[in-house]
């Protein structure tokens, strides 16, 4: 066929395509006679590609400089192609993209030029790309044309085609093409010119307001409480991402200098089978892009994924592959911390630069969470190693004697102590606390809890013990000073020393109340500690109650203290309960006067004679 001749086919075949596109918008029900007719009319398509092709082979060859009839029939043969009515996509051998018409692009959503260089076969679906590859080298081998249907997803848009791939031997090219003619059977392609849907306007303001939406939902996830108080602010965030802009999140944290997996959120609608573990199961420090990432300490984004070894390798091959990755985008968690790493399907809109923006800051905000969670979870071991230094975890028992004690921390980790413990001839007991809150207030009241232990088992009088205390923590220079009163039990004799503390209250079986002296000053003010000394006996069936500033210091709503007067009340209704009842029972009394609000730490300590 001459090339005026082929021209003019070319004039007739779009000619009748675009009267099967009118015919199927006009009668969307009865589409099999349109669809035979497309088909018939790909088939003529693949025939005026193989007849150009004979033509430009036999185009004379001139010599000379100037242009010869061979270049004059491939600037024709490009308008030809470029006028093609259908989309056809020009392959080497290995199915990369060499050239593509205008039409493609139209159908593809894409830019002029953007698929240029990739590899074709990730465009279609994951389940029929080994179909494709083998029909290609099929064609490639045999010269012989083959036609069958695929589907194809880009940019959003999901196609089902009917694809004839036809060998091409093309001058100047050392290996063979292939020509692939796609004729869509199932989508209705946009006018020629038409705007994209998603750079409309209106499109793009919506996505804006959807990127500020999603940093304004992070920012909240991120700052909970409970996501600094457990270690729920990584899977937390990769489940927020997962439900709106990606089919697969995956977090990678850097631990002992390398990556390692930390949480994978697979697409809803997938079955958490092999595919999932084997996300889970593939070691990051394997993959190309998480290594990039860590390195460069900024993110990348593919909008179409052209190289499916990126992430790694797992038993089915290319973990992309597994996940039918069309897009991906990987951020660093952190000042290289982390990686996270977001996956779209093929019939999703690929990721875009603005998207790469909005994921760098998510990126920064998680780190930044993690780190905090890090630093309050090991204030937080702290804070619980000191509370366990300044309460013990049992009572022992006392010859004689039934213990029992309430212990509340406040809103902040305080010092208040107590404790019942063997002395040289006996047993002893103490409770107090340093003025004041946090670490270095816990550590001064673990500082006097264990000096009161340890020189009790030298000395027999407790307010020798207190005053050799208040020595050492006055030479510490601590600056704080501490409230604590501590006893040592002989029989039925308890001999009290008291630094500034709390009288202890003494419950008789008939339901009086007399409270002992208490007084003193407190300890760590003065090198010679100036201590009260009081001597009381404890019947069978008496209870001798101990108890610290938080209980008489808590205050209901109008700001009213709950007093020794509520407190001798109370007690006085627990005449012959056993101790556990006893301080029960003024926990549930505080708890009810002050609507359950604790702001110091509640100590009570109850000693009863059997």
């Amino acid at each position: 066929m001459t090339m005026p001749g082929l021209e003019d086919a070319l004039d007739a075949l779009s000619g009748r395509v675009s009267s099967l596109r009118e015919a199927r918008a006009a009668y969307p029900s009865d589409l099999a006679p349109t669809l035979d007719a497309a088909l018939a009319e790909l088939d003529t398509a693949a025939e005026l590609l193989a007849e150009a092709r004979e033509a430009l082979k036999k185009a004379p060859k001139r010599q000379g400089g100037k242009k010869d009839g061979t270049q004059r029939e491939l600037k024709l043969l490009r308008q030809v192609y470029r006028a093609f009515p259908v989309p056809v996509i020009v392959l080497d051998g290995g199915g990369v993209v060499r050239r593509i018409n205008p039409e493609t692009s139209r159908m593809l959503g894409s830019p002029d030029g953007y698929l240029v260089g990739r590899s074709f076969p990730l465009l279609v679906d994951v389940s029929r790309r080994a179909a494709f590859r083998s029909h290609l080298t099929a064609v490639l081998q045999t010269g012989q044309p083959a036609a069958f249907e695929s589907r194809l997803a880009h940019q959003g848009r999901t196609h089902t085609v009917q694809v004839a791939l036809t060998r091409l031997t093309m001058p100047g090219e050392p290996q063979q093409m292939v020509a692939a003619v796609a004729l869509p059977t199932e989508v209705q392609l946009p006018e020629p010119g038409a705007r994209r849907p998603e750079e409309s306007d209106g499109a793009l303001l919506l996505a804006a307001a959807k990127r500020q939406d999603l940093l304004a939902r992070m920012t909240t996830l991120l700052l909970d409480e409970e996501a600094l108080r457990q270690p729920v602010a990584l899977p937390r965030a990769t489940r927020l991402l997962a439900a709106d802009w990606a089919d697969w999140v995956v977090a990678d944290m850097v631990r002992d200098g390398m990556p390692r997996r930390a949480a994978v959120v697979a697409p809803k609608n997938q079955p958490l089978g092999d595919i999932v573990r084997q996300v889970e199961s593939s070691p990051p420090a394997a993959s190309q892009v998480v290594a990039q990432v860590l390195e460069r300490g900024s993110g990348v984004v593919h909008e179409m994924v052209d190289d499916e070894t990126l992430l790694g390798f797992c038993a089915d091959g290319p973990l992309l592959t597994a996940m039918g990755a069309g897009s991906m985008l990987c951020v660093p968690i952190g000042d290289a911390e982390g990686v996270l790493t977001l996956v779209r399907a093929h019939d999703r809109p690929p990721f875009t630069l603005a998207d790469l923006g909005v994921m760098q800051e998510v990126g920064l905000q998680l780190g930044l969470a993690v780190r905090a969670q890090a630093s309050f979870q090991t204030r937080s071991r702290a804070a619980d190693a000191l509370s366990a230094s300044v309460a013990p975890r049992n009572l022992p028992d006392v010859p004689g004697y039934e213990a029992a004690a309430v212990y509340h921390p406040g809103a902040s980790v305080g010092a208040e102590f107590y404790d019942v413990f063997p002395a040289g001839k006996g047993w002893a007991f103490a409770l107090g606390g340093a003025a004041g809150k946090g670490e270095e207030a816990a550590s001064v009241s673990a500082m006097v809890r264990g000096g009161l232990r340890v020189l009790s088992v030298w000395e027999s009088d407790p307010d020798v013990v207190v005053r050799k205390v208040n020595e050492a923590l006055v030479s510490q220079g601590t600056g704080m000073f501490v409230m604590v009163t501590a006893g040592f039990v002989k029989g039925r004799k308890i001999r009290l020393s008291s630094a500034g503390h709390h009288p202890a209250a003494l419950l008789s079986p008939d339901g009086s109340v007399r409270f002992a002296s208490g007084g003193g000053v407190p300890l760590g003010i003065a090198p010679e500690a100036e201590t009260e000394v009081e001597e009381l006996t404890v019947g069978v069936g008496e209870t001798l109650v101990l108890y610290s500033e938080g209980l008489i210091s808590s205050r209901n709503e109008t700001g009213e203290p709950y007093g020794e007067e509520r407190l001798a009340d109370v007690l006085g209704r627990c005449a012959g309960q056993a101790p556990s009842t006893v301080v029960k029972a003024i926990d549930a009394d505080r708890h009810a006067f002050s609507g359950g609000q604790v702001w110091d730490e509640i100590v009570v300590l109850a000693l009863r004679g059997i």
